[in-house]
């Protein structure tokens, strides 16, 4: 387990922020972050982590998702499960096109938080720190919770980081899973983002109900 020492290289996330939130009072934090967001096929993902006061270290090697292999990230999974409570909220491509992303994404983490709440986490009082500037999150709850924005979270906090690698393994593991039914696209590689491949797959095969249609012009 790593600690939050402030002499970290500075890509690696700390505990300060969920520190300073407990020393204010809080009995929880619970990191959020997106993956998915810019891809053209699957859904988008919203993980989310709870960090309990008094924690103080966390994986070695924790990191936002983004700024690990998939082999790390994968390895990293079951070390970030074992860390603490968390759950993956989905928005599915067609709920993309009907509602746009950044209500999805809104959705997204709404159906995260309820599967942390009915896994007994008392998400209403918690922190809810949520990574960038923009709160997507409050719109689309049915009741106000205690959301703060943080640009660079993911890569700054420990509980964003977890979520941010939560919420990419198994976005990534759905999309493996949709290249077997649909292998002409590259998903396993590329994860439905828009590389070469997948423009190619759909120039030659059309699209199927796992693309966003309102991404691709």
């Amino acid at each position: 387990m790593a600690g939050s020492d402030p002499g970290r290289e500075s890509r690696d996330p700390t505990l300060e922020v969920e520190a300073a939130c407990f020393a204010a009072g809080a009995e929880l934090v619970i990191g959020i972050d997106e993956v998915g967001r810019g891809a053209i096929a699957g859904p988008v993902a919203v993980g989310a982590h709870a960090v309990g006061s008094g924690t103080t270290a966390f994986p070695e090697g924790l990191r936002d998702s983004k700024l690990l292999s998939e082999k790390r990230r994968e390895a990293l999974g079951p070390l970030v499960a074992e860390w603490g409570r968390g759950a993956v909220g989905f928005g599915a491509a067609e709920e993309i096109d009907a509602r746009g992303i950044v209500a999805m994404l809104g959705e997204a983490a709404r159906r995260a938080l309820l599967e942390l709440h009915e896994l007994g986490v008392p998400v209403d009082r918690a922190v809810i720190l949520l990574d960038g500037s923009h709160d997507w999150l409050s719109p689309v709850l049915r009741r106000p919770l205690d959301v703060r924005t943080r640009v660079g979270a993911d890569r700054a906090c420990a509980s964003v980081s977890a979520a941010s690698v939560r919420a990419k393994v198994a976005r990534d593991a759905l999309m493996r899973d949709a290249h077997e039914v649909h292998p002409h696209y590259g998903w396993a590689s590329n994860k439905g983002y828009g590389a070469h491949a997948h423009y190619a797959g759909i120039d030659a095969h059309g699209l199927t109900p796992l693309h966003r249609r309102s991404f691709i012009h």
